[in-house]
């Protein structure tokens, strides 16, 4: 473990250097918010009534919490850098040393996320204390922590996603294609557009099934308390099932890639 420790430590002194970049980013990422607060304010004044349970304040409050987990769980290049170990050759100080590549990754994104969170948590409350009036918290007090929980697997599920992704590039050369794609569908499909809950009937439950869903929409819905009862465990049992599923897809896809790594002399 103490070796991983350095690992986050060295992460957090090598990543400081791009503190003003990630502050930047999070001010340019309040843009779209405003952009969807408008979009759905006259949506709203135009139907003159609810959507799917949702009131304007709420959908607000939404995309609020979306900014919020959003900023605290999605990985912030990890693909692209992995990527670029594997087809640079750096990762061949790993295969030499007692070092568990996957375990170095995490290590790297903990640290990251840390100091991604502690640099933009200012301007996130910022936009919270503006809108504060839309903020609704939750009532019951298991909420938090069974958040908290959800939010952490969110996390383990975007990293493992990433790094699984990554590994893509043992067989091809350029994987950024393969990236946008399958960021497209997560995009449109784990609630950033929209709560998912506004669908219809049938794909909603379809979308429940789905990794995506978990990438972003229920640790927000857990929070807004949107879930309840047997739906809440449901979800967190299939997110923890996802978990565990991309965790075995990036182990499974890091033995097949080195295979073919040091069968072709990498």
């Amino acid at each position: 473990m103490a070796k991983y420790w350095s690992v986050f430590t060295t992460g957090l002194q090598n990543t400081f250097v791009y503190r003003w970049n990630f502050l930047l980013r999070s001010l340019f990422a309040m843009v779209p918010l405003l952009g969807t607060v408008f979009i759905w304010q006259a949506l709203f004044e135009s139907r003159g009534a609810d959507i799917r349970g949702y009131d304007f304040g709420q959908m607000v409050y939404y995309f609020l919490v979306v900014l919020l987990v959003d900023n605290l769980v999605t990985p912030t290049d990890d693909e692209w850098q992995i990527a670029a170990d594997i087809r640079e050759g750096h990762i061949n100080n790993f295969l030499s040393k007692p070092v568990d590549y996957l375990a170095y990754r995490a290590s790297l994104f903990l640290s990251t996320r840390l100091l991604y969170t502690a640099v933009t948590i200012f301007p996130v409350i910022a936009v919270f204390a503006w809108f504060r009036e839309f903020i609704v918290l939750p009532k019951d007090p298991l909420t938090w922590p069974l958040f908290a929980v959800s939010l952490v697997m969110a996390a383990a599920l975007q990293f493992l996603i990433a790094y699984a992704l990554a590994m893509l590039a043992f067989w091809i050369l350029e994987i950024s294609t393969v990236v946008f794609i399958l960021y497209s569908f997560e995009y449109y499909l784990s609630g950033r557009l929209f709560p998912l809950d506004i669908m219809p009937e049938g794909m909603r439950t379809a979308l429940m099934l789905l990794p995506f869903t978990y990438e972003l929409y229920f640790p927000v819905a857990v929070l807004m308390e949107k879930v309840q009862g047997r739906a809440l465990w449901t979800g967190l049992a299939i997110q923890a099932g996802w978990v565990i599923l991309a965790y075995l897809w990036a182990r499974f896809m890091w033995k097949r890639g080195l295979r073919r790594y040091e069968s072709v002399g990498g």
